[in-house]
């Protein structure tokens, strides 16, 4: 049996500790023991970092196993592979001799093969009158059979390594997006705070790490992420509810809620079923509306009337149309919406903002229509500013004025939007 003594090297190589270790280890196999050769040798693919082996040795440890004849491998069915090095280098794809030296004395000496060398060097087997195999000397594959177990093990850690590593890496890019976006939103909706000191500790922090981190640089990371992003938080949920507390006319611009959402751009079928009812009235009100669009003061009769007309109440006592209608009777607000689409009230006050700059409304002023006529109205009183632009000097000036008026309880959205409708109608087309 090729494992029952020890042997020395042949030539000027010489015999070393671990090569005996291994003989010694190889000689303690259980006579029943076997593994699957090419489900060990994956195992040894993923434990190779641990094993301090690289691709190219693992090439020609394939190239060994690939002479060995059966897939199990058991002491019963001999241990020994013999090829010769021009062998190994045609199973491995034209790696030079040389090459394949060295890597197999790196597999002896990672303690997975052992070499039983011949008098002379050579490799070969020695055969019975049988044909069966009386002796060989090459390389044994004991060292694996007796490693089996152990192997396996390095390589579950290995790929429990590779996956712990993998967890940390998603919690580091999701950390590292939720404090970009958090730090975004704050700088655009101008909330108080340091924030661009805040974006250089985050920065600071990710430039830090190198370029081939280890697991614990990328868990200190991952820690000193999450304090950020917990501190962030903290600051905006302050703000949050000191906002809500106060509900003061800077949260009512920048950061209504979507108390309507509304998620296309159509008519409601409410709306839809009063159109024809609400016809033959919008007539009689159709020069008052081109007066109301003037500023000029609208009989209470009238304004009550219109009141009634649909809607709901939203603050001062006007009541909101559908977002469909509104963005019927002025289109153009749409451009101003997000990606050019709007999509709900938010959308639309979002909108509304970007105008009232635009149009050098001030922002007290818009704050006070909004405090008066309820967010969604002072929104598409903008939008129906930005349709009638041409024919209104001071944009402001004018929504100051609707706004006295609206607290006053003479001014009503309905007509106005009703004009704007029927201007922007398609020709030979009635809406009403």
């Amino acid at each position: 049996m090729e494992t029952g003594s020890v042997t020395t090297p042949f030539g000027r190589r010489s015999m070393t500790f671990g090569m005996l270790a291994s003989q010694v280890m190889a000689g303690e196999i259980k006579p029943d023991q076997s593994v699957d050769k090419w489900k060990l040798f994956r195992a040894l693919c993923e434990a190779k970092p641990l094993l301090g082996i690289g691709d190219r040795a693992l090439a020609v440890l394939n190239a060994l196993l690939s002479f060995y004849p059966k897939n199990e491998l058991a002491q019963g069915n001999g241990l020994i592979v013999f090829p010769s090095n021009i062998q190994l280098s045609l199973r491995t794809h034209g790696m030079a001799e040389q090459t394949v030296r060295r890597h197999l004395a790196a597999l002896v000496e990672a303690g997975l093969l052992v070499r039983k060398d011949s008098p002379n060097g050579k490799r070969y087997v020695r055969r019975d009158r049988a044909g069966e195999v009386d002796e060989a000397f090459g390389f044994s594959l004991a060292p694996l059979l007796a490693r089996a177990e152990e192997i396996e093990q390095l390589a579950a850690a290995v790929m429990a390594e590779r996956l712990h590593v993998q967890r940390l890496r998603e919690r580091i890019t999701l950390c590292r997006r939720d404090i970009a976006k958090l730090i975004e939103a704050a700088v655009e909706e101008e909330i108080p705070g340091d924030w661009q000191g805040l974006y250089r500790e985050f920065r600071d922090l990710i430039e830090g790490l190198p370029r081939s981190p280890t697991t614990a640089q990328l868990e200190l990371l991952l820690d000193e992420l999450t304090a950020l992003r917990t501190d962030i938080l903290n600051r905006l949920e302050i703000r949050v509810k000191s906002t809500k507390q106060r509900g003061n006319a800077d949260y009512i611009e920048r950061h209504i809620q979507n108390s309507n959402p509304d998620s296309k751009s159509e008519l409601e079928p409410s709306f839809e079923t009063k159109q024809g009812a609400m016809a033959e009235q919008d007539k009689g009100r159709e020069a008052e509306t081109l007066e109301e669009g003037r500023g000029e003061t609208t009989h209470p009769a009238r304004q009550e009337e219109s009141r009634q007309s649909g809607g709901r109440n939203d603050g001062g006592g006007l009541k909101s149309f559908p977002l469909g209608l509104v963005l019927q009777a002025c289109p153009e607000i749409l451009a101003y919406g997000p990606d050019g689409v709007i999509r709900n009230w938010r959308d639309l006050m979002a909108a509304a903002v970007i105008v009232r700059s635009m149009l050098g409304v001030s922002p007290s002023a818009y704050e006070e229509a909004a405090n008066v006529m309820g967010p969604e109205n002072a929104a598409t009183v903008m939008a129906c500013i930005l349709e009638r632009g041409g024919h209104i000097n001071s944009a402001g000036g004018y929504l100051r004025g609707l706004t006295r008026r609206s607290e006053k309880g003479e001014f009503a959205i309905g007509p106005m939007l009703m004009a704007l409708l029927r201007a922007n109608a398609p020709a030979g087309r009635k809406v009403g």
